[in-house]
């Protein structure tokens, strides 16, 4: 899967938003959050194909958590992504 083209993550106080940016995007009217965790992967995967596994495997090299709550944190993030039309299979 792959972020859709357009997209940018922006800082905001202490967390982040992603807004749509170009015509492809002219109906998105959404301003979406993320938390530091969330931002990094976005920042980690942005312009690349990536799977959930490749997810779970950032957040393994950055966090002290488990592979089974990382496997499931990774797949809400993106089944999220997918969900609000952020990212494409």
């Amino acid at each position: 899967m792959r972020i859709i083209e357009g997209f940018v993550l922006r800082p905001l106080g202490d967390e982040f938003i992603i807004t749509g940016e170009g015509p492809a995007q002219v109906n998105f009217n959404k301003m979406i959050s993320l938390n530091s965790t969330a931002a990094y992967l976005w920042r980690s995967v942005e312009g690349k194909e990536f799977s959930v596994e490749d997810l779970t495997s950032l957040l393994l090299e950055e966090y002290d958590v488990d592979e089974a709550t990382a496997s499931k944190d990774a797949l809400a993030i993106v089944n999220k992504w997918i969900e609000i039309g952020l990212v494409e299979e």
